[in-house]
C-alpha cells in the first residue's frame, strides 16, 4: 500500500494541485518571451534617450528636424517639394480612366 501511497503523492507534485509541471512549463515560457521583449523595449528606450540628447545638445540634430520634419530652410535656400501623380497608374488602370480606347 506505501508504493500506491508514494504514487499518489508522486502524481499529485507533478499533476495535481495549483500548478502541475505543464503549467510551470508554460509559466516559464512566458517569462522567457517577456524577457526578450524587455530587452526589445530597453534597446528602443535607449535609442529614443539617445536621440533625446542629441536634441538637447547638438544644433545641427535640431536643424535636421526643422528641415526634415517641419521643412524649414535657411534665407537664400530654395525648396523644392515632389508631389505624386493625383492618381497612381495602376488605379487608373482598375478604373478605366487609363486604358486606351480605340
Amino acid at each position: 500500500m506505501s508504493s500506491v501511497g508514494v504514487l499518489l503523492a508522486l502524481y499529485y507534485l507533478l499533476l495535481g494541485g495549483e500548478y502541475d509541471l505543464f503549467d510551470v512549463h508554460d509559466l516559464e515560457v512566458a517569462r522567457a518571451e517577456r524577457a526578450v521583449r524587455l530587452d526589445s523595449l530597453r534597446a528602443v528606450l535607449d535609442s529614443v534617450e539617445a536621440w533625446a540628447d542629441s536634441l538637447e545638445s547638438s544644433p545641427r540634430a535640431i536643424e535636421r528636424v526643422a528641415r526634415e520634419k517641419h521643412g524649414f530652410i535657411r534665407p537664400g535656400e530654395i525648396l523644392v517639394k515632389f508631389v505624386p501623380d493625383e492618381e497612381p497608374a495602376d488605379t487608373a488602370e482598375a478604373t478605366g480612366r487609363g486604358r486606351k480606347r480605340g
